[in-house]
């Protein structure tokens, strides 16, 4: 009698059918996203573009690289100053914008910006939530104030904003939705706690409505930067000892080989909105930080304990806030903070 098999599947030959299944069949889907991908490509040409935390930093890099694409830009932050200077330097590059004094912890001062919005501009069709905060310092100086400030921010203010503009976003059968969250939505880091517990928030909000939404023609897309030289160091919150805090995070914002120009991270994040990616992780240090987190979560623990081994302790002032602005050193600012000094100059993050 003859035992040997019949299945196609089994022995050498079958080994390599096998393969060669798994390879038609991921060839497939890699070609059913290309066209899903195809289908929601999107041109910025006469959109109406809302973005928070757009005076400055950021924001203000996108506004003036939406403005280069052809955008209509609505941009709101909380100091009237700040979006005046933000308004004259979108203007003198020739932009279309207005600008709207906006709390994005304050849902009714947000029902309020998306309402002029649409009455202004007769559409929404991207929205871009970018508004942020940072405090730096140990765990032992965070207040509950300052966790419930970072949700705030990171995610309510991003949640309201989002429900402000569904209305008109699903009667069009079309939107984009970016929240900028960060590589401390992915990892947790130490010395910013409260960031990154409201960053994780705002990830797991982005993959969700991603979910729910496509079917709307509503695309969410998740967007984790490393380090940018924004220059907005100046303007973060740091607590403890805040000079030694100062100087150790903007000194890493502002290397080449810890951080990236915001200009160049400005046109990922657009080709990323066009293309309708899911998430977008800026920064190849970035890239190989949240990977390696993923495949050695155990390993990526003990490195994060020993790298905040090396970070100040705790002292100082306390649980006191001191603006980067004012924790300055004999490090920061210096040589190795140059390039961040020179884009808070150039974005709008000096007084």
């Amino acid at each position: 009698m003859n035992n040997q098999s019949n299945d196609s599947l089994s022995g050498p030959n079958g080994q390599s059918n096998v393969w060669l299944w798994a390879a038609a069949g991921l060839g497939g889907l890699m070609a059913a996203r290309a066209l899903l991908r195809r289908g929601r490509e999107f041109d910025f040409r006469d959109k109406v573009v809302l973005i928070t935390g757009g005076s400055r930093g950021l924001g203000l890099v996108l506004a003036r690289a939406l403005a280069e694409e052809g955008a209509r830009l609505a941009i709101c932050a909380r100091d009237p100053a700040e979006l005046e200077r933000a308004r004259a330097d979108l203007a003198g590059r020739g932009a279309e914008v207005h600008v709207f004094p906006c709390d994005v912890t304050d849902r009714a001062q947000v029902a309020e910006w998306a309402r002029v919005c649409q009455h202004r501009f007769g559409r929404l069709d991207v929205l871009i939530n970018n508004a942020g905060v940072i405090e730096v310092g140990p765990v032992e100086v965070q207040t509950l104030a300052d966790f419930e400030e970072a949700m705030r921010t990171h995610f309510w203010g991003p949640l309201y904003t989002i429900l402000a503009v569904l209305p008109e976003m699903k009667r069009q059968r079309a939107g984009r939705i970016v929240n900028i969250s960060s590589i401390g939505g992915k990892i947790g880091v130490p010395h910013l706690v409260p960031y990154s517990a409201s960053k994780f928030a705002l990830t797991g909000l982005s993959e969700g409505l991603r979910a729910e939404l496509m079917k709307d023609g509503i695309v969410v897309t998740n967007v984790c930067p490393g380090l940018m030289r924004t220059g907005s160091p100046r303007n973060a919150v740091f607590k403890g000892q805040h000079r030694a805090e100062y100087a150790w995070f903007s000194i890493s914002d502002a290397l080449p080989v810890t951080s990236i120009q915001v200009e160049r991270a400005a046109r990922q994040i657009i080709a990323a909105i066009k293309r309708g990616d899911a998430e977008l992780i800026i920064t190849t240090q970035a890239l190989v930080a949240i990977k390696f987190h993923a495949l050695f979560p155990e390993l990526s623990a003990d490195l994060r304990v020993l790298a905040n081994q090396l970070l100040p302790a705790p002292g100082g002032i306390g649980a006191r806030r001191a603006k980067g602005k004012d924790s300055e050193s004999a490090l920061a600012p210096s040589l190795l903070t140059a390039l961040s000094d020179k884009a808070a100059e150039h974005n709008n993050e000096m007084s």
